[in-house]
């Protein structure tokens, strides 16, 4: 299983994807990733903006993106995306509501914001089954950047009270691994705030096994906890920072790729091992995310050879510290 932050969607990345004749082609963007969704049984990501069915697109801070960028997650083979984060009421009614058709029409999954009452009951949580594993996902935001819901519209604000009723209510009988998948935290902090690690504390307790975060739009700090036995039984990433964005400032220009093995024991219990893979964004020629394993074949100018390598040399001097967790090498 694969997990991947925040997808957005700054004016220049837009101009970036349009072609001559007017369409949009977000290939190159993800064109040194996608193996790494491709190959997994399953891949989310939050996705932190908005489609429009009209050609009146916007960056920071109301986003609204062409439809084409769900068409390129759907080609690179995401699988369920995020909605829960503070630009979903972006657009109002109508940005919800095209967002959900377009994925929809594309067959990718979608939980933390609903068009109606119905869909809250059908999509959260999103149930899901991968890897011969029954999963349950749920996804809550800090807020909509004070953007009104609109009527009959729901979108999971984090709430305890709800967190807790929500996660206790999980047959156990007939879901194998829960994951709690946050917007929350403080934009541009390296390290989890005191909220963040009650929240993930929380869902642990009431049985979660995976914790994810997004919205510091920087990488923070991974805890896997194990048993006696050294075996990773629960996972928090506390920030997967940006996916792809056009951010440019130090530790804001790239985010994690993090891969979970998980396995279920005959007793039950779920083994997991953890991975991660840092992607550099490159924005010159289509906002390229570079892995390590393919930015030595990439042509660089120096300067830009010098962020990537401070890129990739900063996100292991953060996550040295957690040894379970290895990075990908491929």
């Amino acid at each position: 299983m694969v997990f991947a932050g925040d997808l957005m969607q700054h004016m220049p990345q837009v101009r970036a994807a349009q072609r001559p004749n007017g369409r949009f082609d977000y290939s190159e963007s993800f064109r040194y990733v996608k193996p790494l969704f491709e190959q997994a049984d399953y891949a989310i990501l939050n996705f932190e903006t908005t489609l429009t069915p009209t050609t009146d697109y916007h960056g920071y801070p109301t986003f609204r993106s062409p439809g084409a960028v769900a068409d390129a997650l759907r080609d690179i083979g995401i699988d369920a995306v995020m909605f829960a984060n503070n630009h979903i009421c972006d657009n109002g009614r109508t940005g919800i509501e095209y967002t959900t058709r377009r994925f929809d029409s594309l067959g990718i999954v979608h939980t933390g914001a609903f068009v109606d009452s119905s869909r809250i009951r059908r999509e959260h949580p999103l149930l899901f089954q991968a890897g011969g594993l029954r999963f349950a996902l749920f996804n809550y935001t800090y807020d909509t950047n004070g953007m009104p819901i609109p009527k009959g519209m729901i979108v999971n604000l984090i709430d305890t009270n709800a967190i807790h009723r929500d996660l206790s209510q999980v047959n156990r009988k007939h879901i194998d691994c829960v994951i709690v998948f946050f917007h929350w935290g403080i934009e541009y902090a390296r390290r989890p705030n005191d909220e963040q690690r009650r929240l993930a504390a929380l869902c642990h307790r009431l049985g979660a096994e995976i914790v994810i975060g997004s919205h510091p739009h920087v990488i923070q700090p991974i805890e896997a906890k194990r048993d006696n036995e050294g075996v990773v039984r629960s996972v928090t990433v506390y920030s997967l920072g940006n996916l792809v964005s056009n951010q440019k400032e130090r530790y804001r220009n790239g985010g994690l790729i993090v891969t979970l093995d998980i396995k279920k024991e005959r007793n039950g219990a779920l083994r997991i091992a953890p991975a991660y893979t840092p992607g550099w964004v490159c924005r010159p020629g289509g906002y390229r995310i570079i892995p390590p394993s393919a930015a030595d074949s990439i042509a660089l100018p120096a300067d830009l050879r010098t962020t990537c390598t401070q890129f990739f040399e900063d996100t292991r001097a953060l996550l040295e510290g957690n040894k379970i967790f290895e990075e990908r090498v491929r």
